[in-house]
């Protein structure tokens, strides 16, 4: 598989598991509990509509007007000052997120109530209490149910206002996200935001009803034509509710009444009324509930305290400012920061540090400017959604496996700022909540973790497969060390005592000439497989093979079980490659095993080294393979050698000084394990040792004639063979008077 393809193969894998993870319901809680408070947090405040203004009953109030902190306690001729107060000021529509279900004094209530009929544009707030009732099953046994019920304020108040609604929301630890725009449950009823909305927009509603009629909807008919004839109804959440019916049975109204807006030409209306119809249309198509679109920390949104709304119309103080509210919806209702019992606030994202929550009025005043700006949070289709995940986890995947891990990083680092920075400006611009959660926090990190790993599997076959082929050309500890570490390679050498076998196979010129080069080569390889073989079984390393000849270690460290393996490979060579019956490719071989110390290590320099032994040592026990061509023999080993040696039989065949060499070495000639030994052998042995004895004593003539007896009595043997000869040719040309007994070979 290619790398593009493996890239690919992540990327699908990393987009898939985000899908399926993007399936569970947990995972969409975590998106808005980390991802939607993250924008909202990157985010800060922004710039609330100026339509939008609260009244706030807070303690400042309570101190300033010499009233309890319980508000429900104030006297509602306060709330009819204010009232008139905010009507001179040109308060398009006036909404108190307050209960008034229980009556007061008649002058207080009537002094109230007069006051909101007077203004007609003021709406009140309903309770919706669940409460239980029984009811009886089919085998007459009696179940409970839950049931919602609307609480209206005191009759006087309900019949002054020009709408009820209610504005329920969950109450503290729960975080404040969403709110209804039409409560099902309890009847598909218009909540505040929308009510205000509608009556804000009374300007725009004739233009609102000729648009809707235009579309063919059976019904509109029975709807109020005009503002003036809405309010005179005296029921617009009635009005409300049947417009969202209306909206809610033909799914195609909204986009024809949009499309019919933006081409045509007999509506005259300005900019500000046209963004209206749109929010309008855009609310009743809308779900039924919405995603809060927060402006910031508590007061983000004009806030006057309720005394100073009261000082609107008296004289002003000095330095004080009053707000324009001239076409303005203001809002009144309780602060966070009464007493802790008729506390009003609601835990969100931008609830402080220190515990001050957002009032519930100033929810509900949020509400209505996300729908006057037709800017509640829009979270996306879950096609589109799923669509991002998978295309998201195939870039992200395929840039972790595709590229090396340091420009994975550097390019995953980037891709994660710029999708992170391109949610957030579409979240600031346009309510747009792209998903956060899955793509960085669940994906990003799939695809870091699946890549690496992945790459650390290959990786690691690579290796093993790389280890594999060097334990073919260089001993395991060696592969392990360089595997660890390459610098390793042309630094490492190291000073050990050992033992060297060298071997040479006799006839190789003349086998090589009767083969092709691929004859050749596969007889090569089977002759080294059985050459190789008693060196591996003996725990030998093959240090070196050229053309017919090779070189075998054991590092010893000054053991002599590693000698004593290295002879026991050397009788194992010759009794194979001896042998034409054993299958093997037989080419006899003349063995030299030497000990002492070598440097071990890798020789070489630039691209190119070799692991190999190097010292004295080996290249005597090559000249110590070469005299086995004087004296005939198959296995020759050292001195050095045979004092490490126990339970082998072996004869001295005297000392030499090979060509090229200026030191003498004491050879011998191993024969095979002492407990294997032929009492043939033992005597040939014994007298070989009588007649080498007598050639050391320069008795020329008595010791050619004891090798000519050993020869006469076991037959062919090379080393008696090579002694007679060469007490011939001493009998005929005597060495010098200081010869020591040492034989020197001029010839490899």
């Amino acid at each position: 598989m290619s790398r593009l393809s493996k890239a690919l193969v992540l990327g699908c894998l990393t987009g898939i598991s985000g899908i399926i993870l993007s399936l569970f319901s947990y995972v969409f809680i975590l998106e808005q509990n980390i991802g939607l408070d993250l924008l909202f947090k990157l985010r800060g405040e922004r710039q609330p509509p100026p339509e939008v203004v609260v009244i706030s009953i807070d303690k400042v109030s309570a101190l300033n007007l010499n009233l309890p902190d319980n508000p429900e306690k104030w006297p509602r001729s306060l709330h009819a000052r204010l009232i008139e107060n905010l009507v001179k000021a040109g308060a398009s529509v006036i909404a108190f997120d307050m209960i008034f279900n229980e009556a007061r004094s008649r002058e207080e209530d009537g002094l109230f109530a007069n006051a909101i009929a007077a203004a007609n544009n003021v709406v009140l707030c309903q309770i919706i209490r669940q409460e239980s009732m029984p009811f009886k099953k089919p085998d007459e046994s009696f179940a409970r149910v839950n049931i919602e019920k609307l609480v209206a304020p005191v009759p006087s108040l309900e019949k002054s206002s020009v709408a009820l609604a209610p504005f329920p929301l969950p109450r503290v630890p729960i975080n404040v996200r969403q709110y209804w725009t039409f409560k099902r449950s309890a009847g598909d009823i218009p909540t505040m935001p929308v009510v205000v909305f509608q009556i804000y927009a009374l300007d725009v509603y004739e233009e609102f009803i000729r648009l809707l009629r235009k579309t063919g909807t059976s019904g509109t008919d029975r709807l109020p034509y005009d503002k003036d004839e809405l309010i005179a109804a005296g029921s617009v959440e009635k009005v409300v509710r049947n417009i969202r019916e209306l909206f809610a049975n033909g799914p195609l109204i909204a986009e024809t009444m949009l499309e019919e807006l933006q081409n045509s030409e007999t509506l005259s209306v300005d900019e500000r009324k046209n963004k209206l119809l749109r929010s309008l249309i855009r609310m009743y198509r809308g779900p039924d509930s919405e995603y809060l679109n927060f402006y910031g920390f508590p007061r983000t949104i004009t806030t006057i305290p309720y005394y100073q709304a009261l000082q609107f119309q008296d004289k002003p103080v000095v330095g004080q400012k009053h707000p324009d509210l001239a076409g303005k919806a203001v809002f009144v209702g309780h602060s966070e920061n009464l007493r802790p019992e008729f506390k009003d606030g609601f835990y969100t994202v931008f609830t402080q540090p220190d515990g001050v929550d957002i009032s519930g009025v100033e929810i509900v005043a949020t509400a209505f400017a996300n729908l006057l700006e037709n800017m509640n949070i829009k979270s996306l289709p879950l096609s589109v959604h799923l669509s991002i995940i998978f295309f998201w986890g195939l870039v992200i995947g395929f840039i972790w496996r595709f590229f090396t891990n340091t420009y994975a990083l550097t390019g995953g680092i980037v891709i994660c700022v710029l999708y992170l920075f391109t949610a957030l400006n579409l979240f600031a611009d346009s309510s747009l909540w792209y998903p956060l959660v899955v793509p960085l926090f669940f994906q990003a990190p799939l695809a870091v973790i699946s890549a690496v790993s992945w790459k650390y599997v290959e990786t690691n076959k690579e290796r093993q497969n790389i280890k594999r082929a060097f334990s073919y050309y260089l001993p395991d500890e060696v592969v392990e060390r360089i595997s660890k570490n390459v610098t390793d390679l042309g630094s490492s050498s190291q000073v050990v005592y050992g033992t060297c076998l060298s071997s040479d196979a006799e006839d190789y010129t003349a086998q090589s000439e009767r083969m092709n080069p691929r004859e050749l080569n596969i007889f090569l390889n089977r002759y080294y497989e059985s050459l190789f073989r008693p060196v591996k079984q003996y725990g030998g390393i093959v240090a070196n093979v050229i053309a017919d000849e090779m070189l075998a270690i054991w590092v010893t460290g000054q053991s002599n079980a590693k000698s004593n393996n290295a002879c026991l490979a050397a009788l194992g060579i010759r009794d194979i490659m001896c042998e034409k019956s054993n299958g093997s490719a037989y080419l006899p071989t003349r063995v030299g095993v030497h000990s002492g110390p070598i440097s071990l290590g890798n020789i070489g320099a630039g691209d190119h080294y070799e692991y190999r032994p190097v010292g004295d040592i080996v290249n005597t026990a090559t000249r110590i393979e070469g005299l086995n061509k004087h004296l005939g023999t198959r296995i020759l080993i050292s001195d050095e050698v045979l004092n490490q040696l126990d339970g082998f039989l072996s004869r001295e065949l005297g000392s030499f000084i090979p060509a090229g060499k200026s030191q003498h070495l004491v050879l011998h000639e191993l024969i095979c394990l002492g407990n294997e030994c032929l009492q043939e052998q033992k005597e040939l042995c014994g007298l070989f040792a009588d007649a080498l004895n007598a050639f050391k004593q320069q008795l020329w003539e008595q010791a050619a004639e004891m090798f000519s007896d050993v020869l006469k009595r076991f037959g062919q043997d090379g080393p008696s063979l090579f002694y007679q000869k060469l007490c011939e040719g001493y009998m005929a040309n005597p060495p010098v008077e200081s010869w020591s007994g040492v034989v020197r070979l001029d010839k490899k």
